[in-house]
């Protein structure tokens, strides 16, 4: 069994609420958060599947953890890619659970983190990136992993995106902390027209060394490829190849990466 401990910590490092569980532990805030404050989950085991909810409003994730995960609650600028419900309030649910085997190893969205944030999680899957627009939080890595795929607008929640700052050597890559089994990709390209452009071509490289090339359609719809099941530690998206549409403003609302563990 794992023992599980979730705190919400002051800026200061103070101890505002916390739980304790085995392979459980639920806690209830009753409190407005601040600035600086943050969630941390500590367990007795690393490298374990975990669904862990850092609030009500986002729901729970399937996380890899692989060390104490340190959640920095966000304020300002940095809110503005989350639903202005989340982290909303003086009464907040959160929890965390060890996964069971059949929901570990099932088939599914492998690349899909609601609680992805910048910086060495230790939370996985991670997304991460060379550049993202101007630094803002609307156009950070993490936003193409969120589980939200409305692509037909830009800026702040639901319309937040990775925004390539209109780098042609932008590259976006998806960590799933240890190996995995893939063999199907989706992307949800950003297609606020006429504003935005598309890319007509982009390549997947795998960390087994092979890579895909896909060829693109200007489309709101989804983008799917699928391969033979590669064993695989990440997949990185780049070589992106715009269309002659004269906006330079190609983006990715969402990727999603199929298999089991």
């Amino acid at each position: 069994m794992a023992e599980l401990t979730l705190k919400v910590l002051d800026q200061n490092g103070k101890t505002i609420c916390e739980s304790r569980g085995e392979d459980y532990v639920s806690l209830v805030c009753n409190a407005q958060y601040q600035e600086g404050d943050r969630i941390v989950l500590e367990t007795s085991e690393k490298n374990i599947d975990i669904f862990l909810q850092v609030d009500d409003a986002l729901g729970a994730a399937l996380c890899y953890i692989t060390d104490n995960v340190s959640f920095q609650i966000p304020f300002g600028e940095k809110r503005i890619c989350y639903s202005p419900k989340v982290f909303y309030g003086e009464l907040h649910y959160l929890y965390a659970r060890t996964a069971r085997e059949e929901e570990v190893h099932a088939y599914r969205n492998l690349a899909l983190n609601v609680c992805d944030q910048h910086g060495d999680t230790h939370c996985f899957p991670h997304a991460s990136a060379n550049v993202e627009t101007r630094g803002e939080s609307v156009f950070a890595a993490r936003n193409a992993i969120d589980g939200v795929c409305e692509n037909r607008s830009h800026g702040k929640w639901p319309y937040e995106s990775w925004g390539i700052n209109m780098q042609d050597d932008a590259e976006m890559t998806v960590d799933f902390g240890r190996e995995v089994e893939a063999d199907k990709v989706v992307l949800y390209t950003r297609s606020d027209f006429p504003h935005d452009n598309w890319w007509k071509q982009v390549t997947l490289n795998f960390s087994d060394g092979t890579e895909l090339v896909w060829e693109l359609e200007k489309s709101s719809l989804p983008h799917s490829i699928t391969f033979a099941p590669k064993r695989i530690r990440w997949v990185r998206l780049g070589n992106l190849i715009k269309s002659e549409d004269p906006s330079p403003f190609p983006a990715l609302s969402q990727i999603e990466v199929y298999g089991s563990v």
